[in-house]
Order: structure tokens, then C-alpha cells, then sequence
């Protein structure tokens, strides 16, 4: 399974993308992230249902810097990753 998440808030500039990559990596999970040019952050995640749902909790949370206002989730059918990357 695959989840397509948009995240609103404070979350650029804080390091939230490496926060993202860090918790996906420990719940094996596969994807990326990036920056979007209108703030937000944007990611794709892959892997374990139940994995997934942890990612977005954590997410939801947020970093210590970061203000995470509101998560946008849509489950797709996986894609294809190898590992879990930042985005450029």
C-alpha cells in the first residue's frame, strides 16, 4: 500500500523533510519527500498498512520546530521504491 501525504503548517526550513525520512526509514518504509513551493511538504510513503498509519501519526505530531496544522492523506496502489529519500 501507498500513501500520498500533504502536510500544511510551519514544516519548511525546520527539518522536517530529514524528520520524515528518519521515521519512515525506522517503520521500513519506502517513498520520499519534498518542499513544495506553496510551503508545504509533500510525501509518498510505501510499505506495511499498519506502518503507514504510525508514519501519519507521527506526521501529525510533528517535530520539535515544526507546527503541523493539517494532513492530507489518499491511499494508491504502491509504486516502486528501493528506499526512502529527500527530495530536491
Amino acid at each position: 500500500m501507498q500513501a500520498h501525504i500533504l502536510i500544511l503548517g510551519f514544516v519548511q526550513g525546520v527539518g522536517f523533510r530529514r524528520f520524515v525520512k528518519s521515521n519512515a526509514r525506522k517503520l521500513d518504509l519506502r517513498g520520499w519527500v519534498k518542499n513544495l513551493p506553496d510551503n508545504r511538504v509533500e510525501a509518498v510513503a510505501a510499505g506495511d498498512k499498519d506502518k503507514l498509519v504510525e508514519l501519519i501519526k507521527v506526521i501529525e505530531k510533528g517535530s520539535f520546530f515544526s507546527e503541523v496544522k493539517d494532513v492530507q492523506v489518499s491511499f494508491e496502489e504502491e509504486g516502486s521504491f528501493e528506499d526512502f529519500i529527500i527530495v530536491h
